[in-house]
């Protein structure tokens, strides 16, 4: 297969890593065909449906090795999938009637596009795969090569996601501010939510931070029994962390944070985990128990909630990631 043009494209929700991929594939490019034309279609599938991309000069290929530094995309995200016919139509991408993988494959015959690659986390791939299965069915002769990321660590098989270890250290480093500011100033209970709808990737990586509990989607608790356990550490240091989980739910399989409606393709999204949990520990543990520290808290002003959000996934990303984005950029060019 003669290649002559290739294309890149991220999408999806934000990882740390975004950038650091993109540069590496602009770096091995380089190195090893500095002929082959470099584009990237811009706000993800929906640029590539509007046929919006910049072209990779020589200037941007000499300093390729900066984007590693930083977080973010070079080139845009969106929430596009090419199979949501109905949310492409709403979004005025394609007209009414027209396929969206017909007009993503036309769009890249247009644009010369022989190899597409595609950074992003199971919706970006998985509409990947969809694109390439229409492509090799319709005679369409492009290769699509996709990079795999996530915050959440969970694109089945990959053991390692892009990103997945920059937000994790986030997390901890965020619990580790909190543990360290209320083992100086007792007698408060944070709750510190952390994303992770179904999986507790990152609330497993607060770990670090040495928080006194971890809840997470995938190993859900008695609250009476969490109670107990917290009851007891509180009273050996007058002060406990929590780090839960956004998709935290109990023993009984009932989701503690509230599911919202997404704005987006990606499905629900969940709002409110840790203050769901402050009320639950208000509630069962009582006004007495902190009287017992300190005549003057009640309930209320002895547990709060912080929350990390989207600063996990926006930063730039730790050495680890630099060097695995690296790697698996470079691997996703020599495998063609």
């Amino acid at each position: 297969m003669t290649v002559r043009r290739v294309a890149l494209l991220t999408a999806g929700g934000l990882a740390p890593c975004l950038s650091s991929a993109v540069g590496a594939l602009i770096e091995r490019y380089t190195e090893l065909e500095p002929e082959i034309e470099i584009i990237g279609y811009l706000d993800g599938y929906a640029g590539l449906l509007g046929g919006r991309y910049v072209t990779v000069t020589p200037e941007d290929r000499e300093r390729a090795h900066l984007l590693h530094r930083f977080g973010g995309s070079p080139i845009g995200n969106s929430r596009v999938k090419l199979t949501n016919v109905k949310d492409c139509v709403k979004r005025g991408l394609v007209a009414a009637g027209q396929d969206p993988l017909h007009v993503a494959a036309e769009q890249l015959t247009r644009d010369g596009v022989d190899v597409l690659h595609t950074i992003g986390g199971d919706d970006t791939n998985t509409t990947a795969a969809d694109l390439a299965a229409y492509l090799h069915e319709n005679g369409y002769e492009l290769t699509v090569v996709g990079l795999p990321k996530t915050i959440d660590n969970d694109v089945v098989p990959i053991r390692q996601s892009l990103g997945a270890w920059t937000a994790a250290e986030q997390g901890a480093s965020f619990a580790r501010n909190i543990v360290a500011e209320h083992s100086s100033n007792p007698r408060m209970l944070i709750v510190h939510e952390v994303m992770g709808r179904h999986c507790g990737m990152i609330a497993l990586g607060t770990a670090y931070g040495q928080p006194d509990f971890l809840l997470i989607p995938e190993a859900p608790p008695r609250l009476d029994d969490l109670v107990e356990a917290v009851k007891r550490r509180f009273r050996q240091q007058h002060h406990a962390v929590i780090c839960i989980a956004e998709g935290f739910q109990d023993a009984e399989g009932e989701v503690r944070g509230q599911q919202l409606e997404a704005r987006d393709p990606a499905g629900v999204r969940f709002e409110g985990a840790a203050e769901s949990l402050a009320e639950i520990l208000r509630a069962k543990i009582g006004e007495r128990f902190f009287k017992e520290f300190s005549p003057h808290d009640t309930a209320r002003e002895a547990i709060f909630t912080r929350k990390v959000g989207h600063d996990q996934r926006g930063g730039r990303p730790i050495h680890f990631d630099r060097y695995h984005g690296a790697m698996v950029g470079g691997h996703a060019v020599d495998m063609l």
